[in-house]
């Protein structure tokens, strides 16, 4: 019907246009006529309003063109005006269609209206109920807040009940002595789990009535004598069991560590007593104090006897220094002296000593070592000592902290008071040792020992020994640097001419202070000290001094570079082996050595080619000032040189190399001269050739017999020796 409704719309629409175009086709000629020769006067009529109506009309047909209906029509060329009228001959049957529909349908909806009618009246009466259960509502909810109220009121009541009987109950708990408690402290032995048990309680138990004294609270009277009673029950039966357990310390062959162990199990006790009776409290810990600081001492003075039996017969003296001659004579009286006075500057495995696994290896048992008939350096006794005393003073300490409940400055008195006779004697007999010590190696090593075992006290948390480490360093040290000084100046006063026959070797002064140096270069690497690089310092250079006034002892220039390059490189390679390659020492050596060595080189060439090394420099020089003009009259100079160098060169590098490999002892340093010489003569050669090559010597015949460069290196790599 929609479709038939607008192709009817889209006909007359059609039948308009075209009505009026047939308007215009008859108004055409007339309008164009000659008759009429002035156009249509219209005024200012205001069409805009019908152009914009035409304009939807346009918009309207151009969708109903678009319709379906409309197309086919137009396709198939129908009539538009009978068309139309169709259109609407069946829009009025389909109206009376729909008017004999409604009224076929009037009793239902007759029906429809008294059942809605119905429904309004049902309704009506639900709202009258709704009216009243609001009201009836309003009346419960002021109730509910009523009871709200009231409930809020007695929740207040119950939690202010509740308080009170807690406070009483807790007061009531804490005044009652329960059976159980009585029976524990009179009856059952300290060492049973209840008794701790039930005297934590009975600690509780008097801090709360002391409590409730203070506050005043009158019951208090009630149990105080009870509790006074199992107070002192309780103290007696603790004060017999410590001070049996402390009694126990000073029976012989008795470990003391285990007593302690158990004691620690018991810490209350203490606590107990600390807190109900003072003076049974120092009591305790005055026996305590006193039992342990003889046991301790008694321990390690026996101790300390018994290791210094297990020490090396054979130790430095005051004239085993550096500087002092092996054919020194003592007197008729005097001690023999070491069968080599070599060992005490080396360290050897000695250092080993302040290894992690050595540093707190166990310590040794002098009954044992003298029954396997072993002896040891005074460090090595000296680390068994401390470590024990270390490992002793930290367990001590922490036992002290935990069972006598104190810290700071209380646990370092009361340590101190235990300790105290024990390290006062251990620091008298280091003092009594030290005074005729003279083993720098030793007391260098005991430095480094208490440096580590410092370290190990603070990372076990015990700065009770602080103060003794500092004691025993300012022991250590000022004898170190006694024995360092006393070195230095044995060095600085010898005297060449006595140390008896000379040869170009490196001499066993020089090697005394490679292998000292290098002891105490190595240890101090660990953790360095700059006071110790200073005092290594003096000694080298004192000892490089030495090393030159013995070299001028020989008479010539060469024996003397040899010695120098002897005793440098001696004590360079030694120094090597275990100090870092970039220290000092080894830098100043190094030096040393390669400055003697170029000088040795150049007087190991002057003889055989000495006359070569002088016409080539003054070649050099005339040629640099622009004099070679000069060189026209060196001709025959020039010929003898290149027939000489021709046919002596073989046998002058072998008797070279031979010389060389006399010399010097360490042959790989030898074997790096010869190549040092070598490369040097090849040098000299090729400048030789490029001052034959000047325009003044260029046309000299002789240029003919010059070796050639390349066959003269080859020819001495045969004389290279190999080791």
């Amino acid at each position: 019907m929609a479709a038939a409704a607008t192709m009817a719309a889209a006909a007359r629409e059609l039948m308009l246009r075209a009505g009026a175009s047939d308007m215009e086709e008859e108004e055409g000629p007339l309008g164009s006529g000659p008759g009429l020769q002035e156009p249509l006067q219209l005024g200012e009529l205001d069409i805009s309003s019908d152009e914009f109506i035409l304009d939807e009309v346009d918009v309207h047909i151009q969708a109903n063109l678009e319709d379906e209906l409309v197309k086919e029509a137009l396709k198939t060329g129908v009539d538009l005006r009978h068309y139309s009228k169709q259109v609407e001959l069946e829009l009025q049957q389909i109206e009376q269609k729909s008017i004999r529909d409604y009224i076929q349908e009037s009793e239902n909806i007759a029906s429809l209206h008294n059942q809605i009618t119905a429904c309004d009246a049902v309704l009506e009466r639900m709202e009258q109920m709704l009216g009243a259960f609001q009201s009836d509502l309003s009346s419960i909810s002021s109730e509910i807040r009523t009871l709200q109220e009231q409930s809020g009121a007695m929740n207040i009541r119950l939690r202010n009940r509740q308080a009170v009987r807690g406070k009483l109950g807790e007061l009531v708990d804490g005044l009652i002595v329960p059976s159980a408690l009585i029976t524990a402290i009179l009856e059952a032995p300290v060492t049973e789990p209840r008794f701790l048990e039930q005297l934590q309680e009975l600690d509780a138990k008097a801090a709360a009535v002391r409590e409730q004294e203070a506050r005043g609270t009158a019951a208090c009277a009630d149990v105080r004598g009870i509790l006074d009673r199992l107070r002192v029950k309780a103290v007696t039966k603790i004060r017999e069991f410590i001070l049996q357990k402390i009694y126990s310390f000073r029976k012989p062959m008795t470990n003391y560590q285990i007593p302690q162990t158990a004691l620690l199990k018991y810490r209350f006790f203490y606590q107990f007593l600390l807190g109900n009776e003072r003076a049974t409290a120092k009591e305790i810990r005055d026996e305590y104090v006193e039992t342990l600081s003889k046991i301790y001492l008694s321990y390690y003075r026996s101790y300390l006897g018994r290791l210094m039996k297990v020490q090396y017969e054979e130790v430095a003296e005051k004239d085993d220094l550096m500087g002092v001659e092996d054919t020194a004579k003592k007197g008729f009286f005097s001690k023999p002296s070491l069968r080599s006075r070599n060992t005490i500057f080396t360290l050897g495995t000695r250092g080993s000593v302040i290894s992690p696994t050595e540093l707190e290896a166990p310590i040794l048992v002098p009954h044992t070592a003298q029954r396997g008939e072993q002896r040891y350096p005074f460090e090595a006794l000296f680390r068994s000592q401390h470590y024990a005393l270390l490992d002793n003073s930290c367990r001590e300490y922490l036992f002290i902290c935990e069972f006598f409940v104190v810290s700071g400055s209380a646990a370092h008195d009361l340590f101190h008071a235990v300790m105290g006779r024990t390290l006062s004697m251990t620091l008298k007999h280091l003092e009594s040792y030290l005074t005729d010590c003279y083993d720098a190696i030793a007391v260098f090593l005991c430095i480094h020992i208490v440096l580590r075992f410092r370290n190990i006290a603070a990372k076990r948390d015990v700065p009770a020994l602080d103060r003794y480490w500092e004691q025993v360093l300012a022991l250590l040290w000022p004898r170190f640097e006694l024995i360092l000084e006393m070195n230095v100046q044995s060095v600085r006063s010898t005297d060449p001419q006595r140390l008896g026959g000379l040869d170009t070797r490196p001499h066993y002064i020089t090697r005394r202070y490679a292998e000292f140096s290098s002891a105490l270069v190595s240890i101090n690497q660990t953790i360095p000290n700059e006071r110790t690089m200073q005092l290594l310092g003096q000694l080298q250079v004192e000892v490089e001094n030495f090393v030159l006034r013995v070299a001028a002892e020989f008479s010539s220039r060469k024996e003397q570079l040899v010695f120098l390059i002897n005793n440098y490189d001696m004590m360079l390679g030694v120094l090597m082996e275990r100090a870092a390659d970039d220290s000092k020492e080894v830098e100043s050596f190094q030096q040393l050595l390669n400055a003697r060595t170029q000088e040795f080189i150049e007087e190991l060439l002057s003889p055989p080619f000495g006359g070569l090394v002088a016409f080539v420099k003054e070649a050099e020089a005339l040629i640099e000032r622009g004099q070679a003009e000069r060189l026209r009259g060196e001709e025959a100079r020039v010929t003898q040189l290149i027939r000489g160098f021709g046919s002596s060169w073989k046998s002058s590098v072998e008797s070279l190399s031979q010389d060389v490999m006399r010399s010097f002892t360490n042959f790989r340093n030898g074997t790096s001269i010869i190549q040092g010489a070598l490369t040097q003569l090849i040098q000299l050669y090729h400048r030789f050739h490029r001052v034959l090559s000047q325009p003044q010597l260029r046309a000299l015949p002789a240029r003919a017999e010059l070796i050639n460069i390349h066959h003269l290196m080859v020819e001495l790599k045969k004389h290279k020796p190999n080791f």
